[in-house]
C-alpha cells in the first residue's frame, strides 16, 4: 500500500480514520499531537525544568525525544531524564544502560534512583511476599515517591511521563468500573499544584501504543523491549484487554473514552477539590499522616524480619 500523502510506501493503516502513512508521515503526524499536549498541559513562557520518567521502553523514550526535540534547544529550558531501578534482576539493568546512554549522546542529565536506596527494598525482595496485593501495587507507589523526590531536588515544574491512549482509557475505564470518582479526578496531566507534588504531565495521551511503538521503530529510536516477569498479575490487565475489544469491534473507541472523560473533567475538579496535604516524615506529601510509600515498605520490612526468625 502507498502513503495516502506522498505515494511512498506506507508504513501503517490507521483505522479510526482511514489513513495509509508512510515512515515520515508517521512521524510527524505523532510529533504534531505530542506537541499540542505539551502546548496545552504545559506554560513555559518564562522556561523552567522538565523531569522526564524514563524506564527505557518504547513509551518514555518516544517522550523523552520529542520533548527533547521540541523544547530542549530552548536556553530557558531544562530537560532532566528520571529513572527509577526498581530492582528486577535481568529486566531493569539492560533498560538503564540504554536510557543513559541516550541522554548521554544527546546531552540530557540524567538522573537515577533505586528503591533501594529509597525504601531499602528492591522488587525481587518484595515480589515473593506480596501476598494478596499484586507486585504491582507496591512497584506503583514506590516509584511514584522516587520520582517525585527526584523531580523536587531539581526544582523541576513538571513531571513528564510516556502514558499513551491505550493507558489512558484502561485507567479511565479502570476507575469508573471501581466507582473510584475521586482517583478519576486525579488523573493527569495535572492542572492544580499541590504543595510537595510536582505536576505529571503526558504527552502522549492521544497517541495509540501502536503509533507510539512504531514511531519508535522507524526513527531508530533506540529502547527495551523486555517484559516485566511481575507483569501477569497486574489487574489492569483485564482492562487492557476490554478496551482492545473494543477498539477493535469499534476503530476509535480508545479516543471516545478520552474525550468523554476530558469533557467530564471540569465537573469532577469542581466536586473533588484539592486534598489537604501533611508531610510524611520522610519528607514527602501524604493525605494523613504517614505516606503510603512508608506504610508499604515498613510493613514489607517487617515481614521480611520475621520471616528470617
Amino acid at each position: 500500500m502507498k502513503c495516502d500523502l506522498c505515494n511512498r510506501p506506507a508504513v501503517t493503516f490507521i483505522r479510526y480514520n482511514g489513513n495509509h502513512l508512510c515512515a515520515g508521515h508517521l512521524m510527524r503526524y505523532v510529533e504534531k499531537r505530542v506537541k499540542c499536549e505539551i502546548k496545552k498541559q504545559t506554560d513555559l513562557s518564562k522556561g523552567g525544568t522538565i523531569g522526564v520518567a524514563v524506564s527505557g521502553g518504547k513509551d518514555s523514550m518516544v517522550a523523552l525525544s520529542i520533548i527533547n526535540k521540541a523544547i530542549g534547544q530552548r536556553r530557558d529550558v531544562d530537560i532532566h531524564c528520571i529513572t527509577v531501578d526498581e530492582g528486577i534482576e535481568g529486566y531493569r539493568p539492560p533498560s538503564v544502560d540504554i536510557v543513559r546512554e541516550f541522554c548521554r549522546n544527546n546531552d540530557i542529565e540524567f538522573h537515577l534512583r533505586s528503591f533501594r536506596d529509597v525504601v531499602g527494598l528492591t522488587m525481587d525482595d518484595v515480589a515473593p511476599l506480596s501476598g494478596e496485593n499484586s507486585p504491582c501495587t507496591y512497584c506503583g507507589v514506590f516509584r511514584r515517591k522516587c520520582m517525585n523526590s527526584v523531580a523536587e531536588e531539581i526544582g523541576a515544574r513538571y513531571l513528564a511521563t510516556g502514558h499513551n491512549l491505550d493507558d489512558m482509557a484502561q485507567s479511565i475505564m479502570m476507575n469508573f468500573a471501581r466507582g473510584d470518582i475521586e482517583r478519576m479526578a486525579r488523573l493527569g496531566p495535572h492542572k492544580r499544584i499541590q504543595p510537595g507534588l510536582v505536576p505529571r504531565i503526558m504527552p502522549l495521551r492521544t497517541v495509540p501504543e501502536k503509533e507510539s511503538l512504531l514511531y519508535a521503530m522507524v526513527s531508530g529510536l533506540p529502547f527495551w523491549d523486555g517484559v516485566c516477569p511481575y507483569w501477569s498479575e497486574a489487574l489492569r490487565n483485564q482492562y487492557r484487554d476490554i478496551v482492545d475489544d473494543l477498539e477493535d469491534r469499534s476503530p476509535g473507541s480508545r479516543y471516545s473514552i478520552l474525550s468523554s472523560y476530558d469533557q467530564l473533567y471540569p465537573m469532577l475538579s469542581k466536586n473533588y477539590g484539592p486534598a489537604e496535604l501533611n508531610r510524611c516524615e520522610c519528607g514527602e506529601p501524604t493525605h494523613g499522616r504517614r505516606c503510603k510509600s512508608c506504610e508499604l515498605s515498613a510493613y514489607m520490612h517487617d515481614l521480611i524480619d520475621r520471616k528470617k526468625e
